[in-house]
């Protein structure tokens, strides 16, 4: 009787060989994801990330080529806490690791310093920091996703004197990067549309009691007041303001719009704050409503203020590697700045400093503790 070898050891050989064919076809870019991660802006974190996540997945799928080989994504996210130290600390990390792509920083505050270290290592950074010297730092391959503080805090001047009939305005910040400068922008623009500052308050992104600063604004009667911070500081700030009988108008940036500040705030928030965001009402636009539902399936959780952004800029880098047939940052952002890419959230064309050049905007109130859009610019 003949004995027939077990074909398995062949089969397992040919699965090896055909495993390293596949891998040698292969070509793994890194994509670095930085934000807050722990702490009280988590949530703005994780979403962020999520936005990224999910444009890997459909990069992935299309299966891009450069240079014949397959493009393969691979996310490695960092906890930058919103803090610059921190930031810097995460940078240098990504940046040793050979990340060339980085998505974030979400603050202000940490986008500002970490750029310098990106820059120098060689690395892309698409970020939502809205102060004006994120990308005044000169480096070409940073871009800014969304509007800057000038369009934001613009924006609320303009929407506070001109749809709220506000003659007078009260100014906090909390001494951050991002509260600070979109507070100064609110103020230049204030000034320009004829309101007067009677007042400015200093609080910091760690507070939890609000009364000094409260008391003292009630005194002044302002028709609003513009708070330059985040939402874990504005909506129990907004509780007070309605246990001090506070009656005015709480105007924010794009941190105030988040879900966190109905979430914190219950119905102290309702018809009291007041923010603008960056991008389109998504329920109002094309692609919006499909994200949205997208977003939902695959993280069980709704999108918040940045995830659509993330996105849009994830898929706009991934077919621009392949357009541009190499994965040098410096080369794929001169593709990018070619032309302009219609995403979910907005038409993403970039001057030579890496802002948008039309950045849409969006007008927020609550209702039901929701944020609910009132109207795009």
């Amino acid at each position: 009787m003949t004995t027939i070898p077990s074909a398995t050891p062949w089969v397992a050989a040919l699965a090896l060989v055909l495993a390293g064919n596949a891998a040698a076809q292969e070509q793994v870019i890194k994509i670095g994801q930085t934000g807050p991660l722990s702490g009280a802006n988590a949530f703005a974190g994780k979403d962020n990330e999520n936005g990224v996540r999910l444009a890997i997945e459909e990069l992935n799928a299309k299966k891009l080529q450069v240079a014949g080989k397959t493009i393969k994504f691979e996310l490695q996210s960092e906890d930058d806490q919103c803090d610059p130290k921190s930031g810097v600390s995460v940078a240098q990390k990504l940046v040793d690791a050979g990340v060339k792509y980085v998505m974030g920083p979400y603050c202000s505050g940490v986008a500002i310093p970490a750029s310098r270290v990106y820059d120098e290592g060689g690395a892309m950074v698409s970020t939502v920091g809205t102060n004006p010297k994120v990308t005044d730092g000169g480096y070409k391959n940073l871009f800014r996703i969304i509007a800057g503080d000038n369009q934001i805090g613009a924006s609320m001047a303009q929407y506070a004197a001109k749809v709220l009939n506000a003659k007078t305005a009260v100014v906090v910040d909390d001494r951050t990067a991002f509260g600070q400068g979109v507070a100064a922008e609110f103020i230049k623009e204030a000034k320009a549309q004829g309101l007067t500052i009677i007042g400015q308050e200093y609080t910091h992104d760690k507070a939890t009691d609000f009364s000094a600063i409260l008391t003292n604004i009630k005194a002044k009667k302002p028709d609003v007041m513009f708070y330059g911070g985040y939402a874990p500081q504005a909506a129990p700030m907004a509780r007070q303001m309605k246990q001090l009988a506070v009656n005015t108008k709480m105007l924010g940036g794009d941190t105030l719009c988040s879900p966190e500040m109905g979430k914190l705030g219950g119905e102290a928030v309702n018809e009291v704050v007041y923010c603008a965001q960056g991008g389109s009402m998504l329920d109002k636009i094309a692609q919006g409503p499909a994200f949205k539902a997208k977003y939902k399936k695959r993280f069980n959780q709704d999108a918040d203020a940045y995830a659509a952004s993330f996105y849009d800029q994830m898929i706009l880098i991934g077919t621009s590697i392949a357009k541009a047939g190499t994965t040098d940052p410096s080369k794929v952002a001169t593709e990018m700045r070619k032309g302009s890419y219609t995403g979910v959230a907005g038409t993403y064309a970039y001057d030579d400093k890496g802002n948008m050049k039309q950045a849409p905007i969006t007008v927020y109130t609550f209702k039901n503790a929701q944020a609910t859009p009132l109207a795009s610019y």
